[in-house]
């Protein structure tokens, strides 16, 4: 068996559900552990909601006893006991570089990471696309945005700030998406795509309304709270996608159905991520990759 450990938010729930596909359609037996939002508790504990069950999705959950047995964590005196005298047998396989195709040849192992390079599960994007439904909109606008979208050559942008302006996170994100990065991405798009409009969503409204304020610009900010997942579906109804360095936005242009699809993405998601376009075009097929310095790569 292979239990796949969830943690994060909605975007990096669907890395690993997808994660989870791709080992199904391989013929393993593979479970997801969903400890860190139900059972577990201080530090552990997610503080983030388990988004992937208000998508209706279907998968198996790991029970606390299979979890156990590759953790080699169990507190019974005989699992003490044994563990004194032969050693802790701990299956857990870390992620620890970009892409790691060996996950596929194990068995009987924990996978803990993020799993977001999209090389794991390329091949069943179309699966994905098709089992990642959102539920209907007790929003209005949000079915009357996407007929209007339906009309146009629609283009997503996603900019992402809050979070990244603090200290730690800021260290970790800034200076990626930056605004060189989002104006060669618009002009890549401009020598491309005729009459584009462009939908922007962000966490920073008031920002984003003083700086992109052309009249093919308009920003989407009514989806809060846990409606804040409808912004996904709606990049995916968009022609085209600008995404940040956010697994959010990366999901709203992989679901994405739009034949023709241009996707944008930054050439590198963190500033601790060691990143050459060589590579990052080998994992990410059909992507646009665009610098901090707004150049295409």
């Amino acid at each position: 068996m292979i239990i796949i450990h969830v943690m994060g938010g909605l975007g990096n729930q669907l890395y690993q559900y997808a994660l989870y596909e791709k080992m199904k359609s391989l013929g393993k037996e593979v479970k997801l552990d969903l400890y860190a939002y139900r059972e577990a508790q201080g530090s552990d504990r997610e503080w983030r909601s388990l988004e992937l069950e208000w998508l209706g999705l279907d998968y198996a959950v790991c029970t606390p006893e299979e979890r156990r047995k590759l953790l080699d964590n169990g507190m019974r005196p005989v699992d003490r006991i044994r563990r004194k005298l032969t050693g802790r047998k701990d299956r857990t396989v870390k992620e620890d570089a970009a892409y790691m195709p060996e996950i596929f040849d194990m068995d009987d192992v924990y996978l803990y990471g993020f799993w977001g390079c999209e090389r794991y599960y390329a091949d069943i994007i179309p699966l994905l696309q098709q089992k990642i439904v959102f539920p209907e909109s007790g929003q209005p606008r949000n079915r009357e945005l996407m007929d209007v979208m339906a009309r146009q050559n629609a283009v997503s942008i996603h900019i992402r700030r809050k979070d990244y302006l603090t200290v730690a996170d800021g260290k970790r994100y800034m200076g990626i998406c930056t605004d060189a990065y989002y104006n060669g991405a618009m002009a890549y798009i401009d020598e491309r795509v005729e009459n584009p409009v462009f939908y922007i969503f962000s966490d920073d409204a008031d920002y984003v309304r003083k700086h992109y304020d052309k009249p093919n610009m308009h920003v989407v900010d009514w989806n809060t709270g846990k409606d804040s997942m409808y912004d996904m579906e709606l990049m995916s109804h968009c022609r085209h996608n600008i995404c940040a360095n956010s697994t959010f936005s990366i999901w709203g242009a992989r679901l994405n159905q739009n034949e023709g699809r241009i996707a944008i993405r930054p050439l590198r998601h963190d500033n601790y991520e060691v990143a050459d376009a060589k590579t990052v075009h080998a994992d990410w097929k059909g992507w646009t990759l665009i610098n901090a310095a707004g150049e295409v790569v």
